[in-house]
């Protein structure tokens, strides 16, 4: 949510920011809060006119009253009756315009970051470095779920039983695997300095609609039925909720936690739910990174973020290459974002296997997520960034380390964490 002063005193910037997202629906928006705007502020400058003038009068009656001038001071009382009736109209409309007003700017983007690439959807995006050797072997890639069906590690046909499309049962050095590249991950970032967490699994509606926009929420959130609660699809959302309506101490800046939970989500659209593998699925677990820090350096963490995930993925042997999010594939709240794609020797392109943002000060303005410092009191920026997503990391190690006898090479760094392993099948 951008500032209203900005809009105020920017309109045609802000505009210009809806085109750039391809999302002109939204431009007589700007209008429209610029209107009501207007009118909550002539309001709340007549009701402070009122109050003052009350203020003023109260006292005059006082001295009325003591000169036995009860015929005037009646007169008098009779004028703050008045306007107290008026009083009462307008403090009973100053909610409702800010309602409106909040309503409206929750639905304008927050502007974005220059040096994102223009484009209308996810097909453009543009690739900005590679790590890594593609590399294909010489013999057939399996599909992953013939991979983790060969070392008996995959049953989703039970879980269809038990929970319906898109969940799944994963098994033995398969269930290891995926524990171990957790641990490992969880690791990786705590030796980067990243404070580790267990945060809540399900989160109230203020905090959602304060980390995201109305349209990802339908399409993404389980709803927990007659309660205030929803399951999270990422432990960010509870992450950074853990601040809302918080005065953060500028001198703890920044703030860097990293986080495991699972992750639950509807996956509406088109893409639908996988139904033999694991690339699409209603249930996974994830190792985030947070960063809560000072406008003035949120962009260079925003590099360190994204760095952390290409180097934990080439630790496993994993090609990797980053991706810019055009203008149209940012979500509304994202000021910059990119992918991290890993390589898939199987398909012989690349794939999500994470994502990178900073939100600038979107999530911290809608939560209340403050800092007090020299320059006075001024809003936090927040990033956010997958290290792991698994089954998706899980499938890129598997097509990266199978071999032609169904075996699976277990890299140096996920040894201590698979019992020395260097192999299973």
């Amino acid at each position: 949510m951008i500032d209203i002063r900005f809009l105020r005193e920017n309109p045609e910037a802000v505009k210009e920011n809806i085109r750039k997202k391809f999302q002109e629906e939204k431009l007589p928006l700007v209008d429209e809060v610029i209107a009501l705007d207007a009118e909550s502020r002539r309001i709340k400058q007549e009701a402070d006119e009122l109050r003052a003038n009350k203020n003023k009068i109260s006292k005059e009656i006082g001295g009325l009253m003591a000169q036995g001038r009860k015929e005037e001071a009646e007169a008098k009382k009779a004028e703050v009756a008045a306007q107290s009736k008026r009083l009462a109209e307008l403090e009973a409309k100053e909610p409702e315009y800010q309602e409106k007003i909040t309503g409206i700017m929750m639905k304008i983007p927050q502007i974005i970051d220059p040096s994102v690439p223009i484009g209308k959807d996810d097909s453009e995006n543009v690739e900005i470095t590679r790590y890594g050797e593609p590399r294909v072997p010489d013999f057939e890639v399996p599909y992953h779920a013939d991979i983790l069906e060969k070392l008996n590690g995959l049953d989703k046909e039970s879980a269809g039983r038990t929970s319906g499309n898109g969940f799944y049962y994963l098994i033995g050095d398969a269930a290891r695997i995926h524990s171990a590249m957790i641990s490992y991950a969880r690791d990786f970032m705590i030796d980067k300095g990243f404070t580790y967490c267990i945060p809540p699994f399900m989160i109230r509606s203020s905090v959602v609609n304060g980390v995201m926009s109305f349209a990802e929420m339908e399409a993404m959130m389980y709803k927990i039925e007659g309660e205030d609660l929803f399951l999270i699809g990422t432990s960010e959302h509870s992450m950074i909720g853990k601040f809302k309506g918080q005065i953060v101490n500028e001198a703890a800046l920044p703030i860097t936690m990293t986080s495991y939970s699972p992750c639950f989500r509807k996956e509406v659209g088109s893409h639908g739910i996988e139904e033999r593998g694991v690339y699409r699925v209603h249930q996974f677990e994830k190792q985030e990174m947070v960063v809560l820090c000072k406008p003035e350096d949120s962009m260079d963490w925003y590099n360190k973020m994204w760095s952390y995930t290409v180097e934990f993925f080439r630790s496993l042997d994993i090609p990797v290459r980053t991706l810019e999010c055009c203008s149209g594939d940012l979500a509304d709240l994202k000021v910059k974002s990119c992918d991290v794609e890993a390589w898939s020797p199987r398909q012989k392109k690349y794939f999500e296997v994470g994502s990178c943002s900073t939100l600038g000060d979107a999530q911290a303005r809608r939560l209340g997520i403050r800092t007090k410092g020299e320059k006075g009191t001024y809003y936090v920026h927040t990033l956010n960034n997958t290290v792991l997503a698994t089954p998706r990391g899980l499938i890129a190690f598997l097509e990266n380390n199978v071999n032609e006898d169904g075996s699976v090479n277990i890299p140096e760094a996920l040894r201590p964490y698979m019992g020395g392993k260097a192999k299973i099948g």
